[in-house]
């Protein structure tokens, strides 16, 4: 029986990081990919970073069930295909869904067995100081991050399980060491 973790934290909290290690280092694991609206950066390519949609296929999507949750976040639209997620569980995966707490909260009311993990960073002021080391960003558009950061951060109460990212390698085992621990209680209750 396959289990969702689904993964939300701020941007700068470390949780794309924690859950592609985590994958690495599972081979049970499987990080799902989003779909988004937004143009792809760099070197992101189709199928690998996201599934990039234009508007109208988006809305194809949406209007055919086909999205357990999305949101608007940043003026561009992004969500978690089913069929995608619904393969890999087949395959027999534990799958990551990196996702914010208003799609997390669309996933639980849809499977209440699906587990939220919050990873927290281990102060406001250290996720200022990582989002302003990217220097990715105008000033206007990390103020405005920063205030959503602080905003996700309140909703870690409705999660499971909080990991707070001080030092990445022990993020990862702790995430480790509770996805195995989800584990087992889904072997026993199955067994039972």
């Amino acid at each position: 029986m396959s289990n969702l973790f689904v993964v939300s934290g701020p941007s700068g909290s470390g949780k794309s990081t924690i859950c592609a290690l985590a994958a690495e280092k599972d081979d049970r694991l499987r990080i799902s990919i989003s779909a988004t609206t937004r143009a792809p950066r760099g070197e992101e390519q189709n199928g690998k970073e996201y599934f990039f949609l234009s508007d109208e296929e988006f809305d194809e999507k949406l209007a055919a069930g086909e999205f357990y949750e999305h949101a608007d976040i940043f003026g561009k639209r992004y969500g978690t295909l089913r069929p995608y997620v619904d393969s890999l569980v087949a395959d027999g995966f534990d799958v990551i869904l990196e996702i914010d707490y208003q799609g997390a909260y669309q996933i639980k009311d849809q499977n209440d067995k699906a587990v939220l993990v919050f990873i927290m960073p281990p102060s406001f002021e250290e996720l200022s100081a990582r989002l302003r080391a990217r220097s990715t960003e105008t000033e206007e558009q990390l103020e405005i991050r920063l205030a959503k950061a602080e905003a996700e951060m309140k909703e870690s109460v409705n999660y499971e399980k909080i990991i707070v990212n001080d030092k990445l390698d022990d993020a990862v085992d702790e995430f480790l060491r509770y996805i195995n621990e989800k584990r087992e209680k889904a072997e026993e209750m199955r067994d039972e």
